[in-house]
């Protein structure tokens, strides 16, 4: 099939950049043997007109991964609201939503997934029916627009696990934000994928500047995020938030994943997918860091001693360990140079800045300003990041897992070690807490629980990924720890937060092994929890900080308080469990704090 006419300049100007040609030094032969080349990829199916087609899709314009430059003119060209700020990024508006919509997202029953979904308030079943009626709506009105983009690129940086991806879109914003987030594929692999080498490719229709129809049955308003499985689609209406393709697209290995390589494997020998951040030291030592938000997960991970392999999602396999995106999603809040220099340095030319205010004529970020919504991010490449481990894998084991929680209530220690079925319990609680105001100006702690650190994007019961993690951690030996980065010496706005010094001084512990080198003598059992903590001080962190009670105590409060505040903590722990007690094993349920109403108060 001949090159159509109107790409061929767009081609021509693509293969001077594979070249690394510019206009006025590429020779006439050197351009005519790569359009030739160019002409034989047609006749092997590279032309991605066909294949849009064959999904419906009848534009003629198509930008194809396109570099970063065409798609900073085609922002700043046809979509309002795009800049370019100081520091070289790109600066765009999502629209009326800015963040997330996980009341909208839907997943299609389907025979062969059915059975294996965690159906409910996570994930809400759709009938297939009515997701071909948003997918019609959606290609209907991509089929509207001037120009459309095509973005082709992997989930994961494993070639035995990884997920093909393609997205396509009405929003160069939305091109280059994805280019930025999946694992971009080598020249040879992009031919490979436009020859359908790889299995089909998991596409995303994102038609988010339209909405859909409200009135449709399974619809609750304009937004829909649907995902069918098995037919390996998502579509997206009503929410131009790009947040939704990543964590969509997270969502797809979160059920896939599991599967492989094979189903009738044992946990252990499964593909685990993690909603966490990951690192290496110089000897070849991984840690996991499970967090939610506010808890340190990315401050801690970012170890100028250490490799970065990722900040948000990974896969542990029975090889090892790799990151399934190609970027980082930051948040922007408060952002400085000063607090997170590597994230700050990261946001220049390439990088796509969401929701943020700068002055109009320096163009100058103001990370402060929220008067959009807190919800500020910038998405960059991976490669961004100084000290990144590219390719973003490693075959070893984790020795460390290490589980994140900022405790507002000052309950729980600085520090301490699990066994396997704590681990299980904490990590299917995903705990934290926020400080929220009073209209009186009374504050007080808030427990959030987000199943596995990652519940609006689990695809299975979260015990079937606990048990995974278990086993893993059982199998190759690794360590697993509870650290808490929140409140010591009370409850917020009694006590004082743990010092940033103590928590990293507290993981140069974990990564050195001074903590798994203590003996079981050197370990104090906090009760009620169940948990252990250490008797003496650890690399300089005084055992009044690691010992709740007695830091309590230092802050004139009496051992009564605290044990009152344990209880009423526990008592939460156990109502969030009471939704998957049912599916675990009684070891994993004894495993958590043990209180009642009528025993709250000292043990």
């Amino acid at each position: 099939m001949a090159c159509p006419k109107h790409l061929e300049q767009s081609i021509a100007t693509s293969l001077r950049q594979h070249l690394n040609v510019g206009k006025d030094t590429a020779t006439s032969n050197e351009l005519q043997n790569a359009f030739e080349l160019s002409q034989e990829f047609s006749r092997t199916k590279f032309d991605i007109l066909d294949q849009a087609s064959d999904l419906g899709l009848e534009v003629k314009d198509i930008y194809y991964n396109a570099s970063p430059a065409v798609l900073y003119e085609q922002a700043l060209r046809h979509e309002e609201g795009s800049f370019i700020t100081a520091s070289g990024a790109l600066s765009v508006t999502s629209g009326k939503k800015t963040g997330r919509s996980p009341k909208d997202k839907r997943i299609v029953e389907e025979f062969d997934s059915v059975r294996d979904i965690w159906w409910g308030k996570v994930n809400i079943k759709l009938e297939e029916a009515v997701f071909e009626i948003n997918r019609e709506r959606a290609v209907d009105y991509l089929n509207t627009q001037k120009r459309l983009y095509v973005v082709d690129g992997f989930a994961g940086w494993d070639e035995e696990y990884r997920i093909p991806i393609r997205v396509i879109t009405s929003r160069a914003y939305h091109a280059l934000f994805m280019q930025n987030m999946l694992v971009p594929p080598s020249k040879s692999e992009l031919y490979q994928f436009e020859a359908n080498t790889f299995p089909r490719p998991f596409v995303i229709f994102n038609a988010g500047c339209f909405p859909c129809n409200r009135h449709t049955a399974g619809m609750t308003s304009t937004t829909s995020v649907s995902l069918s499985l098995c037919r390996g689609e998502m579509v997206i209406l009503g929410t131009q938030y790009a947040g939704e393709m990543k964590k969509g697209v997270f969502t797809v290995m979160m059920y896939h994943m599991p599967l492989r390589p094979e189903r009738h494997l044992g946990p252990a020998e499964r593909a685990l997918p993690l909603h966490s951040s990951c690192n290496v030291g110089p000897e070849g030592d991984v840690s996991l860091f499970f967090g939610l938000s506010g808890t340190g997960k990315t401050t801690l991970s970012a170890d100028p001693a250490r490799k970065l392999i990722g900040d948000d999602e990974h896969v542990w396999t029975s090889k090892g360990v790799f990151n399934i995106e190609g970027g980082c999603y930051a948040k922007c809040i408060n952002l400085s140079r000063e607090k997170e220099p590597e994230i700050y340095d990261a946001i220049r030319f390439g990088s796509v800045l969401e929701n943020v205010v700068f002055d109009e004529w320096s163009r100058k970020v103001d990370y402060d300003n929220v008067s959009l919504t807190e919800n500020t991010r910038c998405a960059y490449p991976l490669h961004y990041i100084p000290n990144a481990l590219i390719p973003a894998k490693i075959d070893s084991h984790p020795s460390n897992v290490i589980l994140l929680t900022c405790d507002a209530f000052g309950v729980l220690p600085p520090i301490s070690k699990l066994t396997k079925e704590q681990v299980m319990y904490h990590f299917i609680s995903g705990y934290t807490a926020k400080v929220a105001g009073t209209e009186m100006g009374v504050t007080e702690p808030q427990a959030t629980f987000s199943a596995c650190f990652g519940g609006p994007f689990l695809a299975m019961h979260p015990y079937h990924y606990a048990e995974m993690l278990a086993a893993k951690l059982e199998k190759h030996g690794g360590h697993a720890w509870l650290l808490n980065t929140g409140w010591v010496g009370g409850a917020y706005g009694i006590g004082e937060r743990c010092p940033l010094k103590f928590t990293r001084q507290l993981v140069d512990a974990v990564h050195d092994g001074t903590l798994a080198a203590l003996k079981d003598e050197d370990w104090e059992p906090l009760p009620i929890f169940g948990l252990h903590m250490p008797r003496k001080a650890v690399k300089g962190v005084p055992h009044e900080i690691l010992c709740p009670e007695d830091a309590w105590r230092s802050r004139g409060q009496s051992s009564a308080e605290f044990w009152a505040a344990a209880s009423k903590l526990a008592l939460l722990f156990q109502k969030n469990f009471e939704e998957y007690a049912p599916q675990c094993l009684p070891a994993v349920v004894q495993a958590g704090p043990q209180a009642s109403k009528e025993s709250s108060g000292y043990p």
